[in-house]
């Protein structure tokens, strides 16, 4: 079986990381917030024992699992939690997998969410065999679709009925990031 390995990496303003203890409050801001419940079908009310399964077992069981790999963002300046920026759905025998992410109320707004996912896809795509990551985003997601784009993600087209919110299935923006769109220079450092 598979399994990605599980890096620190670095921006000029975040580190990527592990999920840990000390993400538990944030978490649970960051995913009881109305707009991340508006695009993501998580737990409603995003609970405190929600986010400690989550910081304790649920990131580490995707990367066991050989589902994928989670990373917390946090910032450089000041140590708060960002985000969450994570692999998942991965094909191992195709090289394909799926990035999705979230970011809390307070870090939006000021570049972080296109630098942390960019960081992680360009980590996966030199460093791991994985040679295709795609991106999802709702129609309704404008901000989730600057990110990607943002990032360098290619918009590919829509898939319809492709995912779900608590209000129902949404048609999704599709996006893709392969090697060949990546710059020759580093960017992010394990």
């Amino acid at each position: 079986m598979h399994v990605f390995p599980q890096p620190v990496l670095r921006t000029s303003r975040l580190l990527l990381r592990p999920f840990s203890e000390d993400d538990i409050d944030d978490v649970r801001l960051a995913c009881d917030d109305e707009a991340t419940q508006r695009w993501l079908p998580l737990p409603r009310p995003y609970t405190r024992e929600a986010a400690a399964w989550w910081c304790r077992e649920g990131a580490a069981q995707a990367l066991r699992s050989g589902d994928g790999v989670q990373f917390a963002a946090e910032e450089l300046d000041g140590g708060r939690l960002v985000g969450a920026f994570g692999l998942k759905s991965t094909d191992w025998r195709d090289g394909r997998t799926e990035v999705g992410y979230w970011v809390g109320p307070w870090a939006r707004g000021r570049g972080l969410a296109p630098e942390a996912l960019r960081a992680v896809c360009v980590w996966a795509l030199r460093e791991t065999p994985v040679h295709r990551i795609s991106l999802l985003a709702a129609t309704g997601n404008t901000a989730s679709q600057r990110v990607a784009a943002k990032a360098g993600f290619v918009r590919e087209g829509v898939l319809r009925g492709a995912g779900h919110t608590h209000t129902g299935r949404v048609d999704c923006v599709v996006y893709g990031l392969v090697p060949e769109d990546l710059p020759t220079a580093p960017e992010a450092t394990p």
